[in-house]
């Protein structure tokens, strides 16, 4: 498949570090993008971050945590283009694009919603259309990681069994089927576990449910950042991670304690870091597209 960049990045990975249990929670910071060569293909992996909208917490109850044990009621909601030499993954949705008409939106629970710049301008700027894409995988079918899952209908999704048992059954109320429903008829892969994306062990969608029935997050191996993971909503603060705390709302608390354990000996195992994709903080200093990571 054809997938025409043109703008690389021009980067020295500088490594900014914040405190958090159980590890480094460095950061790389990039350079400007500046204009090359059209590429058909990266010769070695890229990961693209996107602006996918921004929520404002009303309260942290919900999510096992005080006021006054959460530095800010903000969280992040980025979506990744991860370019690999035989084929691209999308993962995550974002907040639907819809939303950005009338931004910001507040919801019944309090919870404010913004979108500022659609996904879908997002990849126009590299010279993407969502059919360009490959791969579609989604951490889990939550509004916040689903909002745009029905533009990639096109491409093949990758699911765990028991996320597309409940996101197609009787799972009322959990999930808005609207966000995603285009899916049911796509060309599916359905998993039941971990996965090797392209076989070389550097895109690989690991199984941790407990948040949502087959939850999962994704390892990036990146030959000049080095390996990142990226974590759904296995947390959604840095506090979550710091005090081993589970959201109110998980769908199963200790199947959520055990996807912890397993990510966090896996970060342990092979040195990488975990990208805690809700982390505003951290999103900031994060290079957005059309710059990336490789």
């Amino acid at each position: 498949m054809l997938f025409p960049f043109r703008r690389v990045l021009v980067a020295c990975v500088v490594f900014l570090t914040f405190a958090c249990a159980g590890g480094d929670e460095s950061v790389p910071v990039g350079g400007a993008p500046v204009e090359g060569d059209v590429e058909r293909a990266p010769a070695s992996v890229r990961l693209y971050v996107f602006d996918c909208g921004h929520l404002g917490i009303p309260d942290p109850g919900r999510f096992s945590l005080l006021p006054s044990e959460v530095s800010r009621l903000e969280l992040s909601v980025p979506c990744y283009l991860i370019a690999h030499p035989d084929g691209t993954l999308l993962w995550d949705a974002g907040l639907s694009d819809d939303l950005a008409e009338g931004s910001p939106h507040t919801q019944e629970n309090g919870t404010v919603t913004t979108v500022t710049t659609t996904l879908a301008a997002q990849l126009d700027e590299l010279g993407v259309m969502p059919a360009d894409i490959t791969y579609l995988a989604l951490s889990h079918m939550h509004y916040d990681h689903a909002g745009n899952a029905n533009m990639f209908a096109d491409s093949t999704w990758l699911v765990q069994r028991a996320e597309h048992e409940a996101a197609f059954g009787d799972a009322q109320g959990f999930f808005d089927r609207s966000l995603y429903a285009d899916l049911e008829t796509a060309e599916t892969v359905i998993l039941d576990g971990d996965h090797d994306l392209f076989g070389d062990g550097s895109v690989v969608i690991m199984s941790a449910p407990g948040h949502t029935p087959g939850h999962q997050v994704l390892f990036v191996d990146l030959v000049e950042t080095g390996p990142v993971v990226l974590s759904g909503d296995l947390y959604h603060f840095p506090e979550n991670r710091l005090l081993k705390r589970v959201p109110t709302f998980n769908y199963d608390e200790a199947q959520t304690l055990k996807s912890m354990d397993l990510v966090e000996d896996m970060l342990a195992r092979t040195g990488a870091r975990l990208w805690i994709e809700h982390d505003i903080a951290a999103n900031e200093r994060l290079e957005k597209s059309p710059a990336y990571y490789e």
